[in-house]
């Protein structure tokens, strides 16, 4: 990517759009950052905004986007509004010759997710998503994990992320909870291995009018399978994943902060029919492998701060950040599989990778 390029030395002047929810997250962040100066915080409730920047802030509340965009100053934006405003404030940014960091998900649909990627890359500008638990130090390590291959080849992925709410009043609990591991799914696959087509099943018990519970089964090119259980009606919160590897199996259990990753070194073995007598080529030998259980250090870090510091690098260097549109690309295209999947009683529905039509 042939980006717009800022001097090593100066701030990168930034504008957050969006002043609700993850606006306020996002501004904390980058006003602490080094690597960012903040100017504009917009938001339609202006009072919500000067609530938000507090006294003390240098940056300033308004309610429009045109004078943000007409600043030549803002040489960044971060984008914390509703999916379907992405498009229209995303596209707009970008045609002011502004980077442009996304709230998940990218887009409401692939076609607008399309539309903004292309852009991007025609304007040489860095478009990036925020899909915040990727840049978590437990995500950061898997994927250091399955991409040097310390886990071995992967077999399979399995995924719980339930709560007792909130129900969403437009969107169904897949596309409230599954884009966060599906991200992280498309974030720590080794190189060459992707989904290629989805299943899910999905059921609404309490008349909401929308998915409240759902299970999707992505297949991996590699034969591989991931499950994903998302529910908005469990009395208790589960955020946990497992990660089964030919080497090692590891376990990822996100709400506790002693023990967040676990490897362990068990497994079942096969052995191959070369490796077996005369008499036993008929059979596979099935054994049991029980070795150490091992818990890495990690460095508590949030992950906000992270991301921020990986927007800061995309841009100066004019190369994709790791969660760029393209990826956003992907996980909205698997969402849309998997609604089709929903409304065709869990038929698989192959992915299309529109990421790779844009390359």
């Amino acid at each position: 990517m042939n980006g717009i390029q800022v001097a090593s030395g100066d701030p990168i002047g930034i504008a957050v759009v969006g002043a609700g929810y993850w606006g306020p997250n996002l501004v904390r962040n980058f006003q602490t950052s080094v690597e960012f100066r903040q100017h504009w915080l917009c938001d339609l409730d202006v009072e919500r905004a000067e609530r938000v920047l507090g006294e003390h802030s240098t940056a300033r509340a308004t309610d429009d986007l045109a004078r943000v965009l007409a600043d030549e100053a803002v040489q960044a934006v971060a984008i914390a509004t509703p999916a379907a405003t992405h498009l229209e404030v995303a596209m707009a940014a970008l045609r002011a010759g502004k980077h442009v960091l996304v709230e998940k998900p990218l887009a409401a649909s692939s076609a607008q997710g399309r539309a903004l990627v292309a852009e991007a890359a025609d304007r040489g500008l860095s478009l990036m998503c925020d899909h915040t638990y990727c840049y978590t130090p437990a995500v950061l390590r898997i994927r250091d994990l399955l991409h040097n291959g310390e886990l071995g080849e992967l077999q399979y992925l399995d995924s719980v992320r339930i709560n007792l709410g909130l129900v969403q009043r437009d969107i169904d609990v897949m596309w409230d909870l599954a884009p966060h591991d599906l991200s992280i799914l498309d974030f720590v696959l080794p190189p060459g291995v992707a989904p290629v087509a989805v299943s899910a099943h999905g059921a609404d018990r309490i008349g909401a009018g929308r998915a409240c519970l759902a299970y999707l089964t992505v297949r991996l090119n590699t034969g591989a399978i991931a499950h994903l259980h998302v529910n908005w009606l469990s009395p208790v919160k589960v955020r946990k994943m497992l990660i089964g590897g030919s080497k090692r199996t590891l376990v990822w259990d996100d709400l506790n902060p002693g023990q967040r990753l676990s490897i362990f070194d068990r497994g079942v073995e096969v052995a191959s029919s070369e490796e077996l007598g005369d008499e036993q080529r008929r059979e596979m030998l099935v054994s049991y492998r029980s070795g150490d259980m091992v818990a890495p250090a990690l460095t508590e870090r949030e992950a906000l701060r992270t991301m921020v510091e990986e927007y800061a690098r995309s841009i100066r260097t004019g190369t994709p950040a790791l969660t760029d549109g393209r990826s956003g690309l992907r996980v909205l295209a698997t969402l849309e599989a998997a609604s089709r999947s929903l409304t065709e009683d869990g038929r698989f529905i192959e992915i299309n990778d529109w990421s790779e039509s844009l390359s």
